[in-house]
């Protein structure tokens, strides 16, 4: 176990994807003071991703007598059994639907995080509609609640890897037709923000990182494998999925009208480095393909970090838990962050 894994009470290591979750879900003393002064309920639109089913987790653990609904289609097999039985609220809607979105209960607290980035090339269609209709539609449904929207670093051009990363201010001009859907989420939030006065925040996330999917765990898959690790993007922001989700729900305190953009990630990383230091945990020679840019999507997170402090689990702790994770066959998503892409084409 590392040093600082100690000195936080934290695991060296997860025994199963329950330890995993408990540990993710847990929340601070501080989420639990904001979300006892946060006057009302809470919905998770886009509950069934990626992080959704752990933010509300965290979010019931820190207000155990507050509702919190989630809200997806639930593809997953057994998802919306696991989340009930954690005291979670579950809608099937698909919300793509006017009339399941207006059926929906009026909640004071809305985090949304639907959304599409895997498979949109070939069916841009379905990704505009989903990144760029489905927030109009929402944003006007719920134009009377604080929304906090999950966007991504995307929406920012490349920026030169030795500087302090994308500030909120900069311009969204980003490569690639995924991420320009992804700018037109924002702008229909933004849009009804101005003409409903919603209070608002959002989220421009850059790499969550949890042991089944992530920047770390595909770096991990292919030291594993053999396979060279790609260095043309040679620099990325990392956060712990438990420190993003704490800090998005700690941002329906912080909501503004106008909705205001935040960055939301951890300090800028290497990958070779990162690489390397995964290789040496793994025991594993480690190759490289290419050589790094100089520029990357990176952003500056001096904001959020004004608001809340650093985030609470830095990299050497996270690299630790990755190869433990890699080393005993711990399950993956299936899911690889394509953080090597550069033409925006995903």
């Amino acid at each position: 176990m590392s040093d600082a894994a100690a000195t936080q009470g934290l695991p060296g290591a997860f025994e199963d994807e329950a330890h995993l979750e408990e540990v993710m879900t847990r929340p601070s003393a501080a989420l639990m003071q904001d979300m006892a002064a946060l006057e009302g309920d809470l919905l998770v639109l886009g509950v069934g991703g990626k992080m959704g089913p752990t933010l509300a987790r965290m979010a019931k653990r820190a207000a155990p007598h507050k509702r919190v609904i989630g809200v997806a289609r639930f593809s997953e097999p057994g998802l919306k059994d696991r989340l009930q039985a954690h005291g979670i609220e579950c809608i099937e809607a698909d919300l793509l639907s006017a009339q399941t979105l207006e059926a929906l209960p009026d909640v004071p607290n809305v985090v949304f995080m639907a959304g599409r980035k895997f498979g949109s090339r070939g069916s841009e269609w379905l990704t505009w509609a989903m990144n760029a209709h489905v927030p109009a539609l929402v944003a006007q449904r719920f134009a009377r609640s604080r929304l906090v929207v999950f966007s991504t670093a995307c929406v920012y051009p490349f920026v030169p890897v030795d500087g302090p990363g994308a500030p909120e201010e900069a311009p969204l001009t980003p490569p690639g037709e995924y991420a320009n859907s992804c700018v037109a989420r924002e702008r229909m939030f933004e849009h009804f923000s101005h003409v409903h006065s919603t209070p608002g925040v959002r989220l421009r996330l850059s790499y969550a990182i949890d042991m089944r999917y992530g920047v770390l765990h595909d770096l991990a898959v292919r030291i594993l494998a053999g396979e060279a690790v790609p260095l043309a993007m040679g620099h990325a922001n990392l956060i712990w999925q438990g420190d993003a989700n704490e800090r998005a729900l700690r941002s329906l305190r912080v909501c503004e009208a106008p909705s205001r953009p935040l960055n939301l990630s951890g300090p800028k990383v290497s990958i070779r480095a990162a690489a390397l230091g995964l290789g040496q945990r793994l025991q594993r020679e480690v190759r490289f393909e290419g050589q790094e840019a100089p520029t990357a999507w990176l952003v500056d997170c001096a904001q959020a970090d004004r608001l809340w402090g650093p985030p609470a689990v830095d990299l050497e702790i996270l690299l630790d838990w990755t190869a433990a994770w890699a080393q005993r066959g711990g399950r993956s998503l299936g899911k690889p962050t394509h953080f090597e892409v550069r033409d925006g084409h995903y």
